[in-house]
């Protein structure tokens, strides 16, 4: 279920009035991310990393109730459930857009991850669930290492997760990734809950 909410009905009252005529109202935050457990867990069990990047995003921001709540143009409207929004190389070598509702069956996650991305790549078309989910963007540069990305904002008040090729040390996989977010949406000491949470959704993976 979607539905507009009152601004002063939420604890986003001031944050709503402050930041949503703001020249720019996006916040970026980096931070670097132990990923030496979803390195072995995709190893061992056979899954793609990036579904499990993703399954663990959708995790921590499940926990968080500003996520359910997004500025969309002037209103603040509350969403029931979260997708994750991967972006997918197509069959012709270009990308696509692909929206996969969170669940937190990790195995039902992944058949869904599969089946969507596949048929996104092969039709070439965007799979979009915006008019009814809550969707974190995400996009993988897997080319190189990244110190994180700052996007430029055009109206896109999702939050929206970059990251690139992860590197290794003696004993460890770690990467880094930039986290973007509106600030009608949250405030910092909430992005960095949701930061702790994805780390720690990362180590207690099975």
């Amino acid at each position: 279920m979607v539905k507009e909410i009152k601004p002063e009905e939420t604890s986003r009252e001031s944050a709503f009035y402050l930041w949503m005529k703001a020249p720019n109202p996006m916040v970026t935050l980096f931070k670097k991310i132990n990923v030496t457990n979803l390195v072995k867990v995709s190893k061992k069990r056979r899954l793609k990393f990036n579904m499990l990047m993703d399954y663990c995003i959708g995790k921590a921001a499940s926990e968080i109730k500003e996520f359910y709540i997004l500025p969309v143009d002037d209103k603040l409207i509350q969403y029931d459930d979260i997708a994750v929004n991967t972006i997918v190389k197509n069959k012709n070598g270009e990308v696509n857009s692909c929206d996969l509702l969170f669940s937190e069956d990790i195995e039902e996650f992944n058949k869904e991850y599969l089946k969507n991305t596949t048929e996104t790549a092969g039709k070439c078309m965007d799979r979009d669930l915006s008019a009814d989910h809550m969707i974190i963007g995400t996009s993988t540069i897997v080319e190189t290492e990244i110190e994180g990305a700052v996007n430029i904002y055009s109206g896109f008040n999702n939050p929206f997760i970059v990251w690139g090729r992860y590197s290794k040390t003696l004993f460890s996989y770690h990467m880094m990734l930039s986290f973007q977010f509106h600030h009608t949406q949250m405030d910092g000491a909430h992005a960095g809950r949701f930061l702790q949470n994805l780390q720690n959704e990362i180590d207690s993976l099975k």
